[in-house]
């Protein structure tokens, strides 16, 4: 019975994997496997999808029995960032056990090998999702980072004590610049304050009827009087 089952189970294989099958013996073959994945849109990963390879033999009880199985990758394969036939074989295998347990006594080779792709590109999509955070955190941290430089620091009155201080400081030096700036271009100018006489010195020198009434003689600039006495 069981070697019946085994022969119709093959056949129908062979009409749903026609390029994908490879004999080895009557109770042996593999099936290439090739994953069904999204477009890659960073563009870090082959033009083409990982491809396995499922060695499969039949004990002779099998489907009572479960099958013997094995993985492997394709010859000369690309390397995958995300997927390893040799890293992933382990896990993978592990991951048909409940199927093989469920299907015990029917032919299950076809279910093996869905379960197993399904599986495949699981472990391709997580890693995908974990590179796509991982790049994520990065952008976000730089983001973060050139938000800072336009956030000014909280004010508290801590803070703010200080920047007033120095901001009375900056005051006091900026006026004593002016000062010095200033006093420094009466010097460079030679620039005087007006002489001015008593009313005593412009009557001892003749020039107090030189002056209007309403002038205030103390306050008759020294210049003015000169000016006074050379034009009378």
């Amino acid at each position: 019975m069981g070697k019946e089952e085994q022969v119709e189970e093959r056949e129908v294989l062979d009409s749903i994997f026609p390029d994908e099958i490879t004999d080895i013996s009557d109770t042996e073959y593999r099936i290439s496997i090739q994953l069904d994945l999204p477009d890659d849109e960073n563009g870090d990963e082959p033009s083409e999808p990982p491809t396995l390879v499922l060695h499969v033999r039949y004990p002779d009880d099998y489907p009572d029995e479960a099958p013997m199985l094995d993985l492997s990758p394709p010859q000369n394969a690309d390397p995958h960032p995300h997927f390893s036939v040799a890293a992933d074989k382990e896990e993978l295998l592990r991951g048909l056990q409940d199927t093989i347990q469920e299907n015990t006594g029917m032919a299950m080779i076809f279910t093996v090998v869905t379960t197993l792709k399904e599986e495949a590109e699981r472990l391709v999509a997580e890693r995908r999702a974990a590179v796509a955070r991982a790049r994520e955190e990065v952008l976000l941290a730089a983001e973060r980072e050139e938000n800072k430089k336009f956030h000014g620091t909280p004010v508290t009155p801590e803070t703010f004590t200080m920047w007033r201080e120095g901001f009375l400081r900056e005051m006091e030096e900026r006026q004593q610049r002016e000062e010095e700036e200033r006093l420094a271009e009466l010097k460079k100018a030679r620039v005087k304050e007006p002489v001015k006489l008593t009313g005593k010195q412009l009557w001892e020198r003749g020039l107090v009827g030189k002056i209007d009434e309403g002038d205030d003689d103390e306050n008759i600039p020294l210049e003015q009087v000169e000016k006074l006495k050379i034009e009378a």
